[in-house]
């Protein structure tokens, strides 16, 4: 199969957490941002529920000496620190997207009220923290790695299996070199020895600058 057929199926997968227009019913905001504009920062309040209808967001800290670590990178149909409007506690991260991104944005007492009104809805989302809970364990578990191929492998893993993909080089790696260092924790540098090394050992093909796995 072509690297280029693979991508469009990879590129096709999408769901969303709660339908569109039942956001858009109890009053949801369809907001344009452009890349690198904040939903929420670290240390404010919880007070909208967002789903993402385009583009790409990272969860992230910025740390004193100015390096930045990713949690995870949401995309298409996923909703965003959903389960801090359940807590009185301040968000202990930043939202902030990646490229121009197209936002629902639903204030926390309409949120409530839909839950009030439709109760499976907690059950879709309860759903979605589990399946991310799995892969985020499972990634935690990668990182405490020495190896950074080995944190490498188990960050390419955990997407390939969130996007169901078995075979070899089927799975296009949707993220920079340096994405891939603020999600490990490595250094930008180390990260790109260790595709390369990856790349020798025939566990990723690199097309174009793109990592396949």
């Amino acid at each position: 199969m072509l690297f280029s057929e693979n991508l469009s199926r990879q590129t096709a997968f999408y769901f969303m957490v709660i339908n569109e227009d039942l956001l858009l019913q109890y009053g949801a905001d369809e907001i344009d941002y452009y890349a690198d504009e904040f939903l929420f920062e670290e240390n404010s309040p919880p007070k909208n529920y967002f789903q993402i209808k385009k583009g790409r967001v990272k969860l992230n800290n910025y740390h004193e000496d100015g390096k930045e670590f990713i949690h995870s990178l949401p995309s298409a149909g996923h909703c965003i620190g959903e389960t801090f409007l359940f807590s009185e506690k301040y968000y202990p991260l930043n939202a902030v997207t990646m490229e121009d991104c197209r936002i629902l944005k639903l204030d926390k007492n309409k949120f409530y009220e839909m839950i009030d009104h439709h109760p499976k809805l907690l059950y879709d989302l309860y759903s979605f923290t589990a399946d991310r809970m799995y892969y985020r364990y499972k990634m935690l578990n990668s990182l405490s790695e020495a190896n950074p191929v080995s944190k490498l492998r188990g960050l390419m893993d955990c997407l390939k299996q969130y996007y169901d993909t078995e075979q070899p080089y089927s799975y296009q790696i949707p993220f920079t070199r340096q994405q891939m260092a603020s999600l490990t924790g490595l250094r930008i540098e180390t990260v790109i020895r260790a595709v390369k090394k990856m790349e020798k050992e025939n566990i990723v093909k690199i097309q174009n600058r793109k990592i396949f796995y």
